[in-house]
């Protein structure tokens, strides 16, 4: 027990712990959403824009949360609009949109020659120098997050699957979507300081990922997804600590240790079902694979929602990338 209290002595370990917990586990939590939406590259893509964002603020001698905040939710709406004809599909509409803001940053630091601001912690993280004012900013929005998605569980989880189904229900679809873009930008902001923004991705993707391993059940896969993305952060910043290397790589790499022993679990697992089995009937004697059939069963109705992996379904298919 001794390695584990050692670290708790110093401030900014404790500051850096319990901001790796909140964010692991606000990022386990949407993640699920983002993956099973098809939309696990638009993580990558926000966390750019704000960055731009970001830059601009400064510029403009506004909070470093308020510039990040506006580009990246500007980003979000955009991208809605580009994409909501359906002619521009939304993997073409993020590239366009987050890397030109992105690229507006750059700009603005290569022409602002008394530009001293540095950014080296968006880029990468520095969850050593994590402040309270960024605890306060992350618990906010883990807490507002765990509401939302808690009063919108049922519109979230009908909109996910089929949205088409759920526009016809009477579910405003729109609003659904403007609040879920919200959430997961004030999420990429929060965790920008954490893991910087080019591991954001990563801090979405694999808890969630990891927990579609384990379960087919919707809601297990939301408690395990915020489980993993909790442990991931606690661990990966012991780990940083033991080994003295950068905190953010170490929580993204531990995650991506995590995911590969599930992949692993589920090969085997899915290498027993597919054993032959001998079934004997009277004197006859034969044998046969048994396949594993996916289904994701809904929490909400006794019916089960099709697998999102699963083609040929029409309707809120969607697929992880």
């Amino acid at each position: 027990m001794e390695f584990l209290l050692e670290p708790l002595e110093y401030e900014f370990f404790r500051h850096g712990l319990l901001a790796a917990l909140m964010v692991g586990s606000l990022c386990g939590l949407i993640g699920v959403y983002v993956i099973l939406r098809g939309m696990s590259y638009v993580g990558h893509g926000l966390s750019h824009a704000a960055f731009g964002g970001a830059v601009v603020g400064f510029t403009l001698n506004f909070n470093f949360y308020a510039g990040a905040g506006a580009m990246g939710l500007l980003a979000a709406l955009l991208i809605n609009r580009i994409t909501k004809t359906g002619k521009i599909k939304s993997d073409a509409a993020i590239g366009i949109v987050t890397t030109a803001m992105f690229a507006l940053g750059v700009i603005i630091i290569s022409q602002a020659r008394n530009f001293n601001q540095n950014f080296e912690a968006a880029l990468f993280g520095n969850i050593l120098g994590i402040t309270d004012k960024d605890l306060l900013v992350i618990g906010l929005v883990t807490a507002s997050t765990i509401t939302m998605m808690f009063f919108l569980y049922r519109p979230m989880l009908f909109s996910t699957f089929d949205n088409e189904a759920a526009r016809v229900f009477g579910i405003r679809t729109g609003i659904v979507q403007l609040i879920f873009s919200l959430l997961l930008t004030l999420s990429i902001i929060a965790s920008m300081n954490v893991v910087g923004v080019t591991m954001i991705a990563a801090t979405l993707i694999a808890p969630a990922v990891t927990a579609r391993m384990l379960t087919d059940c919707f809601s297990r896969m939301l408690i395990y997804s915020t489980a993993i993305g909790a442990v991931t952060g606690v661990a990966g910043m012991y780990l940083s600590y033991i080994f003295n290397a950068a905190s953010g790589a170490t929580i993204v790499l531990f995650g991506a240790l995590l995911f590969c022993m599930a992949a692993f679990y589920k090969l085997v697992q899915e290498k027993r079902m597919l054993q032959t089995t001998v079934h004997r009937h009277g004197n006859l004697v034969h044998s046969h694979p048994h396949d594993p059939v996916h289904v994701m069963q809904d929490p909400v109705q006794d019916n089960s929602v099709p697998h999102p992996e699963q083609a040929g379904q029409k309707g809120g298919q969607a697929r992880l990338n």
